[in-house]
C-alpha cells in the first residue's frame, strides 16, 4: 500500500500541478501524513533542474505551514486528534521522552526532528501539546526544515539528474552527518562567543 502511495506521489511530478501537490505534501506530512515530501521534491527537481531551488522553497513553506498545524492539533486536539496520529505511527511511548527532549533541548530537539529522518509530525504535535514557546518552535522549524529542502535542491541544482541515485541511497546518512555538523557549530559558538 506504501509504495502505491509513493508511486501516486512521484506521478505528480509529471503534471502542471506539481508545484501545488509539492506544497500540500510538504504541509500534511508534518502534521499527519506519511509519506515524506523528498520523493516528490527529488521527482520535481530532476525534472527541472533549473527549478530545484524554487521546489526547495516550496517544499519548507509547505513544511512550515504544516508544522504549524501539527503544533496546533497537539495544543488544542490532542485528546481527540494527536493521540490517534501518534498512535498510527506506533510512538505513543515516545511521548514521554520527547517531552523530555524538549525540556531539556527546547528548539534543539525541533531542530533535529525537522531535518533528520525521525518523524517531524510527531515532534510537532508534542511541541504544541508540552506547550512549547511557539516562536522558538517556528524559528527551529523554519531553519531545520529549510536546511533539509534546500540540501537537496542544491544538489540537484548543482549536479544535476545524476545526483539523485546518491541522494535516495545514502539521504538518511547525509541528514545524520549533516545534523552532527550542525550542533557541533553551534556548541562550538556557543562556547567560543
Amino acid at each position: 500500500m506504501l509504495r502505491k502511495l509513493y508511486d501516486w506521489i512521484v506521478r505528480w511530478a509529471d503534471t502542471p500541478y506539481g508545484t501545488w501537490a509539492l506544497f500540500l505534501l510538504a504541509f500534511a506530512e508534518s502534521s499527519f501524513f506519511p509519506v515524506p515530501p523528498d520523493v516528490l521534491l527529488i521527482a520535481l527537481a530532476v525534472a527541472k533542474p533549473k527549478k530545484a531551488l524554487w521546489f526547495a522553497f516550496v517544499c519548507s513553506i509547505g513544511s512550515v505551514v504544516g508544522g504549524i498545524l501539527g503544533y496546533f492539533i497537539g495544543w488544542h486536539f490532542m485528546a481527540s486528534i494527536g493521540n490517534r496520529i501518534v498512535e498510527f505511527y506506533g510512538l505513543t511511548d515516545k511521548v514521554e521522552y520527547i517531552e523530555v527532549l524538549y525540556n531539556r533541548y527546547d528548539a534543539w530537539a525541533v531542530g533535529v526532528a525537522g531535518f533528520t529522518p525521525i518523524p517531524y509530525k510527531v515532534f510537532t504535535i508534542a511541541a504544541g501539546m508540552f506547550k512549547i514557546n511557539f516562536t522558538v518552535f517556528l524559528f527551529a522549524s523554519l531553519v531545520s526544515r529549510s536546511a533539509r529542502f534546500f540540501l537537496v535542491g542544491g544538489l540537484i541544482y548543482t549536479f544535476g539528474p545524476t545526483i539523485q541515485t546518491y541522494i535516495d541511497k545514502y539521504f538518511n546518512l547525509l541528514a545524520v552527518s549533516f545534523t552532527i555538523l550542525l550542533i557541533a557549530g553551534l556548541v562550538l559558538i556557543k562556547y567560543l562567543f
